[in-house]
C-alpha cells in the first residue's frame, strides 16, 4: 500500500502519525504481520510460542507435591498453562490492529505536534476518508476477525484442557 495519496502540502499530521502509515508500519513488523498472512500462519506462530513455553510450564508444575507422581496430569496442566502466552500475544495484536482500525475509520486524525501535551485534531479530506475506509474494511477487518477466531480457539482450548485436568 502506498501513502502517496496522503501527501498534501497543507496536512499538519506528521507522516508517522497518519493512519495509513500506521497500518503500513504494522505490516512491516515481524510480530504484527502474523494475522495478516492468514489464519494458518497465525496459528502456526501461536503454536510455536505454545511449544516454546510448554517445557517451562511443565517444569514449574513438576514442583507440585500433588502432581509429582502423576506425570499425565502434570503435562496436561503444563499444556493448559502454556496457552497463556499465545493468549497474551493475541491480546497485544488485537490492541495494535484495533487501534489502527479505529484511526482508519475515524473522520478526524488525532495527532501530536511535538509531544503528548500538544494534541491536535485534523479533519480528514474526503479522499483520505474513502481510502482509509477501504483499507479498514478490506485489509484490517479480516485481520481482526482472524484474531477473534484465534482467541476463541485459545479460550476453548483452555476450557477443554481445564476440564480434562479435572477429569484426570
Amino acid at each position: 500500500m502506498n501513502t502517496v495519496g496522503h501527501e498534501q502540502p497543507n496536512c499538519p499530521v506528521p507522516p508517522e502519525q497518519r493512519p495509513l502509515q500506521e497500518y503500513e508500519q504494522l505490516l512491516a513488523s515481524w510480530f504484527f504481520i502474523w494475522p495478516s498472512r492468514g489464519l494458518s500462519g497465525l496459528l502456526r506462530a501461536l503454536a510455536t510460542s505454545w511449544l516454546i513455553l510448554l517445557p517451562i510450564t511443565c517444569l514449574v508444575t513438576s514442583g507440585s507435591w500433588v502432581l509429582r507422581h502423576e506425570p499425565i496430569k502434570l503435562v496436561a496442566i503444563g499444556a493448559v498453562a502454556a496457552i497463556l502466552l499465545p493468549m497474551l500475544l493475541l491480546a497485544r495484536q488485537w490492541l495494535g490492529w484495533s487501534y489502527v482500525h479505529k484511526r482508519l475509520v475515524s473522520e478526524a486524525v488525532e495527532y501530536e505536534e511535538s509531544g503528548w501535551y500538544d494534541g491536535q485534531v485534523w479533519e480528514k479530506p474526503l479522499a483520505w476518508r474513502q481510502q482509509d475506509l477501504l483499507v479498514a474494511q478490506h485489509q484490517v477487518k479480516p485481520v481482526l476477525e482472524r484474531l477473534r477466531q484465534s482467541a476463541a480457539m485459545g479460550a476453548a482450548l483452555m476450557g477443554l484442557g481445564a476440564g480434562l485436568c479435572q477429569a484426570l
